[in-house]
């Protein structure tokens, strides 16, 4: 079978990169594209923007390179294509609570059919025709979240719960898609899809309570559901709780506190911290009494001591100075905005919602950043008395090194050369 990709137009801000480069739960999504069509795929071709496509007589699935699905949405996506025997475009019903609720809020990628919203997922039999008939798959999601928090937290944007699918798939068109996919669609379903396995089939149920009596734990700390890898220094007095998967070479001090979360490679993890429903990148370092809670860190960055992110994004090579607090919730219940998928604000359907740190910025101590704020990739901030508090998007232009008499030292990787023009908050 073929694979042809298609390259999404607009880069993501505020890392100023296209989706297919950002990690989703620690991996490139193209490399995660990659792999779950592999089991169907020979070959591949990519077709750039005014490319044509030259004519092809053979089994053919095509997508846009800012599509994230998991193995278990794609599969049943590929079994019914097939079995059907018919081009096909993957559609969403507008009812469809995980799709209405997390994945159409500040897109710019699904086209509305009627009832339907289609996204840019093709298969075709004989190759690539105009004809093509929309499949719907059923995301199976199941309301989960916080039901003992006051009721003024559940403002008119909803209550504080999430629609967790078991198969999921999203457009990234806004850095808020990436809290969707690694969390709500991450992390949310693959605790919804354990607890869904252990209720339905006995033997596993069986199993892991087994291990926890075999290994004196409790039975979200037994090994078969927190996954360790080689060569890990892990404190005695941590507590990990899973489902949690830990890669290589792993540090995680004394009183460090984890509860379903990712954590990659050659990450260490300082006395007193707390990760709770977080995707911690290779290499990153979190300093002592470091908190993070809902919230993605990408690879080799750094986050000081005492700083706290709520349901944030950091990017790569990031480094977050000491006593930091992202909030994540509007004191007077306002409806947060986020920006979308044309870079302009659009309520984000979320009552809480942290901010978000592009690629390559350094971010000094002691700053308040306000909900679903942004700052671009390359910036550097300072705190002084003129600016203490982020209640605006921060842009490249806006970065202290430019008044800085050594600016010439700040390596910058990921500026864009060209900006549009953007709404103010």
């Amino acid at each position: 079978m073929l694979k042809i990709i298609l390259h999404a137009p607009n880069s993501i801000m505020p890392f100023c990169e296209p989706a297919r480069d950002l990690r989703i739960q620690n991996a490139p999504l193209w490399l995660r594209q990659r792999d779950l069509l592999a089991p169907y795929v020979t070959h591949e071709q990519e077709l750039k923007k005014g490319e044509r496509l030259k004519p092809v007589r053979e089994p053919t699935i095509v997508y846009r390179d800012n599509l994230f699905f998991d193995e278990y949405y794609i599969s049943a996506f590929m079994e019914k294509a097939m079995k059907g025997k018919k081009p096909v475009r993957a559609a969403f019903r507008a009812e469809d609570p995980a799709f209405r609720e997390h994945a159409l809020p500040l897109s710019t990628s699904y086209t509305p059919a009627g009832s339907l919203y289609l996204t840019d997922l093709w298969y075709y039999p004989n190759g690539p025709v105009a004809d093509v008939e929309p499949l719907v798959i059923d995301m199976q999601s199941h309301e989960m979240g916080y039901y003992h928090v006051p009721t003024y937290m559940a403002d008119q944007s909803g209550d504080l719960v999430f629609q967790v699918p078991l198969r999921a798939m999203l457009a990234i068109d806004s850095w808020a898609h990436i809290f969707i996919a690694d969390v709500v669609y991450g992390l949310f379903s693959r605790g919804e899809r354990f607890q869904k396995r252990a209720n339905e089939e006995a033997a596993f149920k069986l199993r892991i309570l087994g291990k926890s009596l075999y290994e004196g734990r409790q039975l979200l700390e037994c090994s078969e559901l927190v996954k360790i890898g080689k060569d890990c220094t892990i404190d005695p007095r941590a507590v990990i709780k899973g489902p949690t998967t830990i890669g290589d070479k792993v540090v995680v001090g004394p009183g460090v506190v984890i509860d379903n979360c990712i954590i990659g490679d050659n990450v260490t993890i300082s006395q007193g911290c707390e990760l709770m429903l977080s995707v911690v990148g290779n290499g990153a370092f979190m300093a002592f009494d470091s908190k993070m809670f809902m919230t993605t860190i990408m690879e080799n960055s750094i986050v000081a001591q005492n700083t706290c992110l709520q349901m944030c994004i950091v990017g790569r090579h990031t480094f977050i100075g000491a006593g930091n607090t992202f909030t994540d919730y509007n004191l007077i219940p306002a409806p947060i905005r986020a920006r979308d998928g044309a870079g302009k604000l659009g309520l984000s359907n979320r009552p809480v919602l942290g901010g978000c740190v592009g690629h390559n910025c350094r971010i000094g101590s002691g700053m308040i950043v306000y909900p679903a704020r942004t700052i671009e990739s390359d910036v550097v901030l300072a705190a002084s008395k003129e600016r203490r508090i982020i209640d605006k998007d921060v842009s490249f232009e806006d970065s202290d090194h430019h008044h800085l008499k050594s600016s010439d030292l700040h390596q910058v990787l990921y500026h864009k050369q060209s900006k549009g023009d953007t709404e103010s908050w």
